[in-house]
C-alpha cells in the first residue's frame, strides 16, 4: 500500500511541473505580398541585367582547358589508387590535387578499401559546352572507370577534383 502512495504522490508531482497547454488560438491568416518582382530562373528566363548570359559564364572551352583536366584527373586517379601506401601520406599527396570539400570528405578514408592500384588508359572528358566551371572525366583503373568531377573558380584557376565515383558493378 505504502509503494502504491509513493508512485501517486510522484504522478501528482510531475503533473505539477508538467507545462500547461497552450489554449492562444493561433493568429489569423495574413497576406503576403513581395516587395520586388520574383527573378527567373535559368530555365524559365535569365536574372542579369540586360536579359542573357553567355553559355560558360566567361569561360570558353579550350584544348588547354580540356587538356589540364585531363591531366588532374589522371594525376589525382593515380594518387588515389594506391591502397598501400600509409593513409597520412596518401592523404597528402591526394589532397593537391583536391578542393577544400573533398579534402575534409576524403581524410578519412583508408587507402587499403581503394580496390583500384593503376590508372590504365587515358581519361576521358564529357563535357557540357554550357559549364566552363566542371567537368566529368572517366578514368580506366584495373579495378574499373571511376568518374572524376573537376571544378574550376574560373579560366586561369586550376582544375580541382571535387569527387572520385567508383565503378558501378
Amino acid at each position: 500500500m505504502k509503494k502504491s502512495l509513493g508512485f501517486v504522490a510522484m504522478a501528482l508531482l510531475c503533473a505539477a511541473c508538467a507545462p500547461a497547454a497552450n489554449t492562444t488560438p493561433a493568429p489569423a491568416e495574413t497576406t503576403i505580398t513581395p516587395s520586388a518582382p520574383v527573378s527567373l530562373s535559368a530555365g524559365s528566363g535569365p536574372q542579369a541585367p540586360g536579359g542573357t548570359v553567355p553559355a560558360t559564364i566567361g569561360i570558353t572551352w579550350d584544348q588547354a582547358s580540356k587538356d589540364a583536366a585531363v591531366d588532374v584527373a589522371e594525376k589525382a586517379m593515380t594518387d588515389f589508387a594506391r591502397p598501400g601506401v600509409e593513409e597520412k601520406q596518401w592523404a597528402n599527396d591526394l589532397a593537391r590535387w583536391l578542393t577544400p570539400q573533398a579534402t575534409a570528405d576524403y581524410s578519412a578514408v583508408d587507402p587499403a578499401n581503394v580496390p583500384a592500384t593503376r590508372v590504365t588508359s587515358p581519361a576521358t572528358l564529357t563535357v557540357d559546352e554550357a559549364n566552363g566551371y566542371g567537368v566529368m572525366a572517366a578514368v580506366p583503373t584495373d579495378a574499373g572507370t571511376y568518374t572524376v568531377q573537376l571544378l574550376r573558380t574560373g579560366p586561369e584557376a586550376p582544375w580541382k577534383v571535387n569527387r572520385l565515383t567508383p565503378p558501378t558493378s
